[in-house]
């Protein structure tokens, strides 16, 4: 360049200089101190900001009423603090009661209460600088885990440490909450899918809250039914893959009261499981409190608000271990293999074989009014109440479970990934939260 200095590349020194942050060397109690000094009229605000170490700028800001007494320096938090230690004791909630959070779910709960504080904004502003805050601020209160690693396959993958936890937390809810001998306040639900071909329905096994249909399938239909250990029942959830049948005869034909959804998959979601809570759960079951709801949550996690209404409501959300449901899901011990029975039985009448028929997304709820009467007779009744034994949920025994084949724990490793976990220090205990009922 004419006329100039040569350009020259800055010194690691000078680059450290300005990179470096002044940290902040004085404290509010300080400030709280020479503020009444100035106030009073004791001091100037040169003199106070000399006497007790702190910048005469950030007095004078405080004197003017520029800057709140007692406000943190810097940008505002996105969220409040109340609303950050509401978001520590959700974390909390969900870690004690089986659903050790991700960092992207501790992000998206964040993200529901931003939105909800600002209810023009459509896309949330927390991400990355976000979250290392949030960490920073909570490090007493929260820990960072490596998540366990398992081979794939249901069986084969069960860890004694998942469910003797469950077990473990299981019988604290019922000992803390005096349920115990009240069979009909612990409820399970889970989902069940039916793929529907064009000349034939695949009936695959039993499946999980969370379930995903297999690639191809033309229709796949999801149900989501809902239990207590004394046999009674939720009415039925039937989720629809794409769309909702034509007209309006699905629900006409329908078992009574049953709720309708569908999604792309035709499989439960986090959006249809707040839908089934709210609208349905909350309906249909006993007044009586509290109320145990046992589920598969982990590929489907719960929406804030969920976690928000089971609180005031006093119903506890008890989450399955990750691959336990066909030895911890009571529905998926019996229930759902009558159900399948008795579905391929009143679609197979007059046809030369079972495994050929047709049936359509406007005929399904017609035929599985029809299946799922088989839950309301006694023997149905007694399939329920002997799923819950078998699976050692109620009555409650922790050696139901004593003839299944676990995986070592030395077989385990850390995972890509990490889950969080809240520590004791200044938070209640699970036996404490689970005594404590609905929050206020």
């Amino acid at each position: 360049m004419l006329g100039g200095k040569k350009n020259e590349m800055p010194s690691r020194n000078h680059l450290d200089k300005v990179g470096r942050k002044k940290k902040k060397k004085w404290t509010e109690e300080v400030m709280e101190r020479a503020l009444i000094e100035v106030k009073s009229g004791r001091c100037t605000v040169r003199q106070a900001a000399k006497e007790f170490g702190v910048p005469k700028s950030s007095l004078g800001d405080r004197v003017s009423g520029r800057v709140t007494p007692g406000s943190r320096s810097g940008p505002a938090q996105l969220i409040t603090s109340a609303d950050e230690k509401l978001l520590v004791e959700f974390c909390l909630y969900m870690s004690e009661h089986g659903f050790p959070l991700t960092k992207q779910q501790v992000v998206s709960f964040a993200s529901s209460i931003y939105k909800r504080q600002h209810r023009r904004v459509v896309f949330s502003k927390l991400g990355q600088t976000w979250w290392l805050n949030f960490r920073r601020r909570q490090e007493k209160n929260i820990t960072i885990q490596p998540a366990d690693s398992v081979v794939r396959g249901r069986t084969a993958c069960v860890r004694k440490e998942a469910v003797d936890h469950f077990f473990c937390l299981l019988n604290t809810v019922i000992d803390t909450r005096g349920l115990r001998d009240r069979p009909h306040q612990i409820y399970s639900c889970s989902e069940t899918g039916f793929q529907l071909g064009r000349k034939k329905a695949i009936l695959p096994k039993s499946t999980s809250l969370g379930y995903k249909p297999a690639p191809n399938s033309r229709d796949h239909i999801s149900v989501l039914a809902c239990f207590n250990a004394a046999g009674g029942d939720i009415p039925p959830f039937i989720i629809y893959s794409k769309a909702y049948p034509g007209g309006v005869c699905y629900k006409t034909q329908g078992p009574l009261n049953a709720l309708y959804g569908w999604s792309d998959s035709g499989c439960i979601n986090s959006e249809l499981f707040k839908k089934w809570f709210l609208k349905h759960f909350l309906v249909h079951s006993p007044k009586e409190r509290p109320l145990l709801l046992i589920f598969d949550g982990h590929r489907s996690p719960v929406n804030l608000e969920v976690v928000e209404s089971a609180r005031k409501e006093d119903i506890i959300l008890l989450c399955l271990p990750p691959h336990c449901s066909h030895i911890l899901q009571p529905l998926d011990a019996g229930l759902f293999v009558v159900l399948k029975q008795r579905f391929v039985a009143l679609v197979g009448d007059g046809c030369a074989t079972d495994s050929h028929f047709t049936v359509s997304k406007k005929e399904f709820s017609g035929v599985f009014k029809g299946t799922y009467q088989v839950a309301k007779e006694e023997e149905g009744i007694r399939i329920v109440k002997e799923g819950f034994r078998k699976c050692g949920v109620y009555p409650l025994n922790h050696f139901a479970s004593d003839d299944v084949r676990f995986v070592p724990s030395h077989s385990t490793g850390p995972a890509a990934g990490s889950s969080l976990s809240i520590s004791a220090q200044d938070m209640h205990s699970v036996g404490e939260l689970a005594a404590a009922g609905p929050s206020s």
